[in-house]
């Protein structure tokens, strides 16, 4: 297979000025994208773009907070007015309000859905209409969460707008393949300002940070845990040719683990001739559809 190569491509990457989002912009810039960094921080994204500028790359800013129609168009025609087309998005902007359940606000809530989940059904509206009028296909690439697939503590939040973009993308390669276009969502593992702050991780991001010592395999390997520059590659590969007949996927990355992840399907069916009543189900429940439920939650880390 020939390299990945993304010359003559544009992108836009939300939340790319630090973190995550800064890796997969520099990665898609090194592959020959032209990129568009997006970031609340000017700061943080003039600083970006001059890093793949100064790297000889192609990049441009689009200071703009995401969540609303207005925001995701601007960032559309940031890339078309400055390199001519659109070929991927990449939705991954991000923030948190990690609050149990009693404790989490309104505000807490909407905040999480609309800078997770509807800004990525917003940018990526906009991007598919320009992508259907150019006429020759296009990427989306959009960011999952472990929490999304499994849950986490404090996370209501978090997890449904994560959850709500998996649905997203196992709904829109229906919609979109007549296009060309593919939706696929990577479900990254890696040290962040948000997974920093996880005990089992914390020294040895800390021992990264401080002195460059490298993560164990403990980590890389049994966690799926690595750098921002560790989860790149993926959307790389997904914003490339390369990636053609992929879509609909869940896809997880981390460290030096690659993994595809299942969609929600029925394992345990029981049937009863008339339908079940209340009584029949209590009855039937331990010794049946019940007998093995399933687990929930982000397993801790075993290190």
């Amino acid at each position: 297979m020939n390299p990945v190569d993304l010359t003559g491509k544009v992108a836009v990457v939300t939340g790319s000025g630090r973190g995550l989002g800064l890796a997969y912009a520099r990665s898609l810039a090194s592959a020959g994208a032209a990129v568009v960094i997006n970031d609340v921080d000017a700061g943080a994204a003039d600083a970006a773009v001059k890093e793949i500028t100064g790297a000889g790359g192609r990049a441009v800013a689009e200071v703009v907070p995401v969540g609303t129609a207005e925001a995701a168009e601007a960032l559309v025609a940031r890339a078309v007015d400055s390199f001519g087309r659109i070929d991927t998005m990449v939705t991954n902007a991000g923030v948190l309000r990690d609050r149990v359940l009693w404790k989490m606000t309104d505000d807490d809530f909407d905040t999480v859905v609309r800078v997770h989940l509807r800004a990525t059904f917003t940018c990526v509206r906009a991007a598919v209409e320009r992508m259907r009028e150019q006429g020759d296909g296009g990427r989306i690439v959009v960011a999952g969460s472990p929490a999304g697939q499994r849950g986490n503590f404090g996370q209501t939040n978090y997890a449904a707008a994560k959850a709500g973009i998996a649905a997203m993308v196992r709904t829109w390669p229906m919609e979109l393949d007549r296009a060309g276009i593919t939706a696929n969502a990577v479900i990254p593992v890696a040290a962040t300002a948000m997974t920093k702050t996880i005990p089992a991780f914390a020294p040895h991001v800390e021992a990264l940070e401080q002195h460059g010592t490298p993560f164990p395999d403990g980590l890389r390997k049994g966690e799926g845990f690595g750098t921002p520059e560790d989860a790149a590659g993926l959307v790389a590969f997904l914003a490339s040719d390369a990636s053609a007949g992929v879509t609909g996927q869940c896809i997880g990355i981390g460290g030096d683990k690659l993994a595809l992840w299942s969609h929600p399907r029925e394992i345990a069916v029981a049937y009863a001739d008339g339908g079940w009543s209340a009584d029949a189900i209590a009855a039937a429940w331990p010794v049946s559809v019940g007998r093995a439920p399933e687990t929930y939650g982000i397993p801790a880390p075993v290190l």
